[in-house]
């Protein structure tokens, strides 16, 4: 990768200054600013200590190669070398802002090439053309890139990552000259962190271009051509994929360390490496989920994942190996082939791992270091196979590879050394060329006992697409066993002869990894026909190999309902997968896909009691179902909950399911429960005081006042019952909970009781409320607003409190004024006139003059703005209502998703909310036949009731019956005059975090 960024997010043991925003970069220290014995190259290769039955050779070194922060080789054998002398900072731009992570927002997005800023890193190739194991001729293919972390040639040019695009330079001829200006083909790869950008760019066996994202940047990406919102939005580290011909880009899995490196291994297992201790890596499984620096790097992208992987088991160790190969070659001795050998670039070491099966997945046990150098500025960074079955890592040496030294310009950019370590008696390759051998010659290569070779010969049957090896391919994948068999599927499938045929019989191979890669290439195109369906659901129920019941799991979760559930289905009735460390969770997650559109088909599983038996239906899936289904609170989930509780065939499977409905509904307010809910929990005995109160029960209502009266009760325990007042109206509780409105030092409490008093048209509600405004907290205020604005006798005795001096005009927004306006009352209406004037709000003129105004100030600022304090701001002022980075209110938008680089656009929608409402956020006025009105988003509707969601983030249920009108309102919840209140300096630190791309530390 821009593996000279991982190390730099590896350690900062001193925070050096910031630099102002109107720097493009700060000046470089005198070099002896850096520290530490500086050897030339020859004298840094005398430095190293390698077993005995090894060698370590010097193969590259400046001035030939500077920055090497990725390598690898052609089908000749050439290195080709990306030389990172750009970094830290991609040219042209300027940093508009920063976080204490470095994470930066800049001035604008660059321009590909050929319009771009021409950034001074380069790619290089380097021959030996004698055969001496001496690279003796260097070349450039292209140079004048600008924060450019990896490449690989194939399918007639070179694919290049420069973010944020992925570039193609076209070499038809292959003459090491691009044919003409590089073609874009995928674009909004983030740029925040340029230690941390993708990286890592190779070919995998099936013909996709694979890559990882580090953790501290973010992703929109789409095709040149495409609209924003069609781009896949990210945050933080992943693995994705490209297919060059279907031009099709995809998450291929979410999560992991600060993600540096790709590596598969001879069965085309997918693996990245880890900028953390105490493991060696990620062992990666299609559309899984895994850990993450959560805080820093933002949730994952399904909320009702429900859980994640973890790394590979390691002992504790110190960090970190950020990139490694599995050695699948035979040029070391034998007792290093099939061992993890993964780069320490802050210790300055190369370590040596068993890897051995845990489950489905994998875990390793450090053996030995077997590089090791006294030279401090020994700073690996990319570790390769290399064609004559040596490993071969690139050197930065630096003697600080920490990102804040870097980005405060502490970079030596005139070195960088690779080394090769192979065999003590290794001799050197003669010069080869298989671009040269014709496809029929490229089968044999297939066999060959270094993974390189059998990689570059898929790579070529995957660039010439020659149908004339499809037949001898066939015989040799039906004729052998395997990796011969596995290598022979993936060059039919890559040279266009992998179809149904083949694949029924596949299915039926006798190696489990040509089953496996079967089922994974049918399934790309995420549907299958129905024979391969049916074969697929049967091998559910039969498969003997772990790994392949693990793709088949990944598999359905990409297939339509049918027949992705029944595969799923089947393979929960596997009790022997119990406890595999991916196997459950990914039948979670493919059942978890289903909810919104497959209700009918979840529920007709539960229907058969036998499943209630499976251990990993029990175990991972009755809990997490419920919980999924009630963590959205609409009703018809809720109704789900119901049919599931009423499915339990014993008390201990209702438990299970009580304790995730639990779980969903811990720290939040709940809405109505349909009678057919409160009924099946009844039965089991679920929340009985809860029910009881909702059922009326006398015993229930008297117990209920007497713990929410309870100061000492638990306080959740209240606010549940609170909430209950509220909606199934209990008139005794009226002066209790105005009691609380008036004594109470909670605000949770109070907020609580004032949205549950909303219910009852009780005179005095408003006369206790309006007498104590003036002593209320600026929240609690939020909430007694919208209590007097909802009934007319509590408006008017609102208003004139106001009139009569009591309450501070000022205190209110004209927004509480203006709801009140739907009453026909001559006295609100003069009160309202009085003191508030006009409120019709502010002309679109005068808007388009604030706007202007504002996108003026912004652009021409000068001070780097502090996007911490911004983070406040948007709290207090924007947080009640939307959420951004998984935190905020569910009021209005989640914003997180939304163009937030786009000043003039969100300039428009705070300024002008009403301009245009986004759909789902329309507003209603609601006036029901006791005389209330509601006023808020439609959130949730069915036959008998109305759900609105309020302005301070209450949701109120309305039976339909109780509707007298129902209103469409062309204003929006969302006040204007936001940034009326706010200084420069405040308009600017509060833009500068809404355009931050990922959560601040």
């Amino acid at each position: 990768m821009n593996h000279r960024l991982f190390m730099l997010l590896a350690v900062t043991p001193v925070l050096w200054p910031l630099f102002s925003s109107a720097q493009a970069a700060p000046p470089v220290p005198p070099p002896n600013n850096t520290g530490g014995e500086f050897f030339s190259p020859a004298d840094s290769l005398k430095q190293f200590t390698v077993p005995d039955d090894l060698k370590i050779e010097q193969v590259l070194a400046e001035p030939q190669v500077r920055q090497p922060i990725f390598q690898n080789f052609d089908e000749r054998g050439r290195m080709w070398v990306i030389n990172y002398l750009q970094y830290p900072y991609p040219e042209g731009l300027k940093i508009l802002s920063k976080d204490k992570h470095h994470r930066a927002v800049y001035d604008k997005i660059p321009l590909p090439p050929p319009h771009h800023e021409q950034g001074a890193d380069k790619i290089t190739i380097h021959e030996d053309t004698n055969g001496d194991g001496k690279y003796d001729k260097h070349k450039t293919f292209v140079d004048g890139l600008n924060i450019a972390s990896s490449f690989v040639k194939g399918r007639g040019g070179v694919w290049v990552l420069n973010p944020p695009y992925l570039l193609f330079y076209p070499d038809h001829d292959n003459d090491d000259v691009p044919d003409g200006d590089p073609v874009v083909h995928l674009e909004g790869f983030g740029l925040e962190d340029t230690h941390s950008v993708v990286n890592s760019l190779r070919w995998g066996p099936d013909g996709w271009l694979y890559s990882s994202q580090g953790s501290t940047v973010s992703g929109k990406v789409k095709k040149p051509g495409q609209k924003d919102k069609e781009a896949i939005q990210t945050l933080g580290q992943l693995i994705w994929r490209y297919h060059p011909e279907k031009q099709i880009y995809e998450v291929f899995a979410e999560g992991g360390g600060n993600a540096f490196g790709v590596e598969f291994d001879d069965k085309g297992r997918l693996y990245s490496g880890h900028n953390g201790g105490n493991t060696r890596g990620f062992h990666y499984t299609q559309g899984s989920y895994y850990q993450k620096g959560f805080g820093k790097h933002g949730p994952l992208s399904n909320p009702y994942a429900f859980g994640y992987f973890q790394a590979m088991k390691n002992a504790k160790v110190p960090r970190f190996t950020h990139n490694f190969i599995i050695y699948e070659a035979e040029t070391l001795p034998k007792k290093y082939w099939g061992h993890l050998f993964g780069i320490e670039p802050l210790q300055g070491r190369v370590v040596e791992s068993e890897i051995t099966a845990d489950g489905s997945s994998y875990q390793t046990e450090d053996l030995q270091r077997p590089v090791a150098t006294t030279d401090k500025r020994f700073r690996p960074v990319d570790i390769k196979l290399g064609p004559d079955g040596a490993i071969y890592f690139c050197d930065m040496y630096e003697h600080q590879i920490a990102h804040g030294q870097h980005y405060s310009g502490q970079v030596e950019k005139d070195d960088g050394r690779i080394y090769r370590l192979t065999a003590k008696d290794a001799s050197p390759l003669t010069p080869f060329d298989l671009g040269k051998k014709s496809s029929q010659e490229l089968i044999a290569v297939l066999d060959h006992p270094n993974k390189w070779f059998r990689q570059q010969a898929l790579r070529l049957f995957g660039d010439r697409k020659d149908a004339s090896v499809i037949p001898a391919l066939k015989q040799k994948l039906f004729s052998s066993d395997g990796q011969s068999a596995l290598e022979a599927l993936w060059a039919l499938n890559l040279s266009g002869g992998f179809d149904e045929g083949v694949a029924q019989k596949s299915l039926q191979h006798s190696d489990p990894h040509v089953r496996a890669w079967t089922i994974r290439l049918l399934c790309d195109d995420q549907r299958v026909s129905p024979e391969i369906g049916q074969q697929l659901i049967a091998l559910a129920l039969t498969e003997p190999h772990v790994q392949v019941r693990s793709q088949l799991a990944s598999s359905s979760k990409r297939l339509p309902a049918e027949p992705g559930l029944p595969i799923a289905f089947n393979l929960l009735s596997r009790s022997e997968d119990l406890d595999d460390v991916h196997i459950p969770l990914i039948l979670w997650w493919s059942l978890e896909k289903r909810v919104a559109e497959n209700r009918k088909e979840l529920l007709a599983y539960f229907e058969k009691p036998e499943v209630w038996q499976y251990p990993l239906v029990e175990k991972y899936i009755l809990e997490r179902i419920m919980r999924r289904f009630a963590s959205t609170g609409s009703r018809n989930d809720l109704l789900v909950c119901a049919r599931l509780l009423e499915l339990a065939p014993e008390k201990s499977h209702a438990e299970i399911l009580m304790s995730g409905f639990e779980t969903a509904m811990k720290g939040r307010s709940q809405t109505s429960f349909p009678k057919e809910l409160i009924a099946a929990m009844s039965k089991y005995g679920g929340q009985s005081l809860s029910l009881g109160l909702r059922q009326g029960d006398q015993e229930a209502v008297e117990k209920a006042l007497k713990i929410v009266a309870d100061s000492k009760a638990d306080n959740q325990k209240r606010l549940d019952l609170i909430q209950i007042l509220g909606e199934v109206k209990v008139p005794q509780s009226v002066p209790l909970l105005l009691k609380i409105i008036q004594n109470s030092s909670d605000l949770q409490m109070q907020i609580a009781a004032i949205s549950a008093l909303q219910q009852y048209p009780d005179e005095s509600i408003g006369k206790v409320v309006s007498s104590q405004y003036p002593n209320m907290s600026d929240d609690l205020r939020s909430a007694a607003q919208t209590l007097v604005s909802i009934r007319k006798p509590w408006a008017l005795e609102f208003l004139q409190a106001i009139d009569a001096g009591k309450i501070n005009k000022d205190t209110v927004p004209v927004e509480t004024a203006r709801k009140m306006t739907v009453y026909s009352d001559e006295g609100i209406t003069a009160l309202i006139a009085k003191h508030f004037g006009s409120i019709a709000g502010a002309t679109t003129e005068q808007m388009q003059q604030q706007i202007a105004a504002q996108q003026k100030m912004l652009s021409a600022a000068t001070e780097e703005p502090d996007r911490y304090a911004g983070e406040k701001l948007f709290q207090k002022n924007c947080g009640k209502c939307h959420k951004l980075f998984g935190d905020g209110g569910e009021i209005g938008p989640d914003l997180t998703a939304f163009k937030r680089d786009d000043v003039g656009r969100m300039l428009v929608n705070i300024i002008n909310p009403s301009n245009e409402i986004r759909e789902g956020f329309e507003t209603y006025l609601i006036v029901t036949e006791d005389g209330r009105t509601v006023n808020g988003f439609l959130a949730d509707q069915d036959n008998n009731v109305i759900v609105i969601r309020s302005a301070d983030g209450q949701s109120i249920t309305v039976e339909r019956e109780n509707i007298d009108e129902m209103l469409p309102q062309k204003k929006s919840l969302m006040p204007e005059g936001l940034l009326d209140k706010l200084s420069e300096k405040e308009v600017r630190d509060l833009f500068s975090y809404l355009r931050s791309s990922q959560p601040l530390p």
